[in-house]
């Protein structure tokens, strides 16, 4: 539910692979090796006017097979995303480098940080299969620095889980975390433990099965949501919003906005999230419509189209979508349409009010400042009586692994909306999302090539599970299968 940038990743990743462990190279300075080469390559490409560049890069650097499973034109959309918030980047420090990939911080011209990891195929060719796109603080804030490896990396799964539990024993142990961690291949559990408590109050540890919020992960239950719609013949991507709510306080802003735009961020509608919201009555935001006094009136930040801006509003005018053409509650349809055939049986909106059995509260140290420490305190002050279709739902590590193994099946399959009509189902590329809020922080990775899963739960601040589950993604990458 929360706006936390994070989720940006989502957005903007090619296809989802995993970092590998390398040595920590100083300053900016790419490696002379065919990888570095490819990033060199691309940074040119990426700085250059116009789409000939970066096309030819794409042409001659991903795999055909890539290419047909996501084909130049979205590369492209992704590309001019990134141009939009970045403008030209320079790199300002390599953090890792290896055969597998290379991890680095630029800096956009328009003064936005982010970490990029290039993701190389494994064979000869050594052709780039993806890009991860990460938020990250300033160098000069001195958050951005890759920590020193204090051993190698793990080379087998039984390695891999005693690296996990004592790296994870000692977050919980300095009070950085408290949650659970899975690690899947496929079907098989890899590892799987929870640390810290549920409800502190009650002294109720966190299990293995307790049921968390999920922040924005829940973006992706829309988007599924919005795409089985589409194949359906329910819904068209390029409509105007007008044409299914007739009702949207901003008639002239439904009438330019589209579907598409909405699930791309690009609708120029803002977050229901600032002063308004901070002041009401959270006891009587229940369902969807509750959230439109908070954006729906304002006039648009842009011109839909031109931008792009992380937008929880658009996604709760999605969720009306789904109601209107659907006939369904967002929420009753998402139970019926994903949840209950992916068996997800712990998954769901709950409210603030209702008693949920196993359900973990969220603790945060945000305005909870003493005269001589920080402490945590519950988080439901911040909370909606009910999540949304732009977040806030609940579910377990157990339901997500479901979740996770259902999209590699194909059973679920999240589009590509692209900027044409259209939207694609080629093959399972990969997942990389997170969400977050006070007391709420989330991650789930899928890795399509490998099989692996991570999820990560937690009932703190970010970035208590992405932290996690960042340090998981650079072991798992020394495994040998």
């Amino acid at each position: 539910m929360s706006a936390i940038r994070s989720s940006l990743s989502s957005i903007l990743v090619l296809a989802l692979a995993l970092c590998a462990w390398a040595q920590q190279p100083s300053a900016s300075a790419l490696p002379d090796t065919p990888a570095g080469q490819r990033v060199a390559s691309y940074i040119k490409a990426f700085n250059s006017e116009g789409d000939a560049a970066m096309r030819a890069f794409l042409s001659a650097n991903v795999a055909p097979a890539d290419l047909q499973q996501r084909p130049i034109e979205a590369r492209l959309d992704v590309y001019h995303q990134m141009k939009s918030n970045l403008g030209t980047i320079e790199i300002r420090r390599v953090l890792s480098s290896d055969d597998n990939s290379v991890a680095v911080i630029i800096r956009g011209s328009t003064g936005e940080w982010r970490q990029i990891t290039f993701l190389f195929s494994q064979d000869a060719a050594k052709t780039l299969r993806g890009i991860r796109v990460e938020d990250t603080e300033p160098l000069d804030k001195g958050l951005a620095s890759a920590p020193a490896q204090a051993a190698p990396p793990p080379t087998t799964e039984k390695e891999f889980s005693a690296r996990v539990q004592d790296y994870v024993d000692g977050l919980s142990k300095s009070d950085e975390f408290s949650g659970v961690v899975v690690v899947a291949h496929a079907r098989d559990l890899v590892f799987h433990h929870s640390w810290g408590l549920a409800s502190k109050s009650n002294g109720v540890p966190n299990r293995e099965d307790t049921k968390f919020n999920l922040g924005s992960i829940n973006k992706v239950f829309t988007q599924i949501a919005i795409g089985q719609l589409f194949d359906r013949g329910q819904l068209k991507l390029d409509d105007p919003i007008a044409r299914y709510l007739p009702d949207y306080p901003n008639q002239d802003a439904a009438k330019k906005i589209t579907v598409r735009q909405l699930l791309n961020m690009t609708s120029g509608i803002g977050d229901f999230f600032g002063p308004e919201f901070a002041a009401a009555p959270k006891d009587r935001i229940r369902k969807l419509s509750d959230y439109l006094p908070f954006f729906a009136a304002k006039p648009l930040e842009f011109e839909p189209g031109t931008s792009r801006r992380y937008s929880n509003g658009g996604y709760i005018v999605l969720g009306l979508l789904i109601e209107k053409v659907s006939g369904q509650d967002y929420y009753a349809y998402v139970r019926e349409h994903i949840f209950r055939p992916t068996g997800m049986q712990n998954s769901d909106w709950y409210s603030v009010y209702e008693t949920v059995a196993n359900r973990a509260t969220g603790y945060t140290r945000e305005n909870r400042a003493t005269s001589s420490s920080i402490e945590r305190g519950d988080n439901t002050r911040f909370l909606p009586a009910r999540g949304s279709s732009a977040g806030g739902g609940f579910s377990t590590a157990g339901d997500l692994l479901k979740f996770s193994l259902a999209l590699q099946s194909g059973a679920l399959r999240i589009p590509d909306f692209g900027q044409s009509e259209g939207a694609k189902h080629s093959g399972f590329p990969g997942l990389g999302i997170a969400g977050g809020s006070p007391g709420v922080n989330a991650a789930l990775e899928v890795e399509s090539e490998t099989g692996y899963t991570v999820i990560v739960l937690s009932n703190y601040d970010p970035p208590s599970a992405e932290k996690v589950a960042r340090q998981i993604r650079q072991w798992l990458a020394g495994i040998k299968k």
